[in-house]
């Protein structure tokens, strides 16, 4: 079984805690966090593993902490809210906090979450998926609230994790230590 330690990053009132307790417990809450760990095993195409979700503060005077929880972290997910445009232009903050801790490429999901408030959006879909480009993830947008997207959010970047785990250890039809095929390093965008 593997197992995956995944952050969530994103300023604070995003949705970055109810993100998490959908996910684990499925239910909707909201509780300012100033870091928190969620666990469930889940299974992944045919194949069971457990995924760690490492709940961060989105408060500035959070980011020594942050560190090292990225540190710790080998999947990202940078979220913003739908509702607040603020949140969205600071995610090149978080992006840039985990480029400065980690030495090899991370993984990134690009997540616009509160789609449930539509007649408060400040952002539009077309942005979100413009800016995961330009990250060069995946984007989706979910709502913590109704769950919507939330299960296939943690699924896709484990796949996205499995697939780089692969390519690391040759697994995409080369042997150990072989460089992976060059469009197989390139970053895909998948819209959600």
């Amino acid at each position: 079984m593997d197992s995956w330690r995944v952050a969530v990053l994103g300023d604070g009132g995003v949705g970055k805690t109810a993100l998490a307790v959908q996910f684990t417990l499925n239910c909707f809450t909201y509780d300012p966090t100033i870091e928190d760990a969620y666990r469930k095993q889940l299974i992944v195409d045919n194949k069971m593993c457990f995924v760690e979700v490492i709940d961060t503060a989105g408060q500035e005077e959070y980011a020594t902490l942050r560190d090292q929880w990225v540190r710790e972290g080998q999947g990202f997910i940078l979220v913003y809210s739908i509702a607040s445009r603020s949140t969205f232009e600071r995610l090149e903050v978080f992006r840039q906090s985990v480029f400065k801790v980690k030495r090899q490429r991370p993984i990134f999901m690009l997540v616009g979450n509160k789609c449930d408030k539509t007649y408060e959006r400040e952002v539009s879909r077309e942005e979100g998926i413009a800016l995961a480009r330009t990250f060069g993830c995946e984007f989706m947008e979910t709502s913590a609230r109704t769950a919507y997207n939330v299960e296939l959010l943690f699924t896709n970047l484990v796949r996205a994790l499995r697939q780089t785990k692969r390519l690391e250890v040759g697994g995409a039809g080369g042997k150990q230590g072989d460089k992976p095929p060059k469009d197989l390093k390139k970053p895909k965008c998948v819209v959600m």
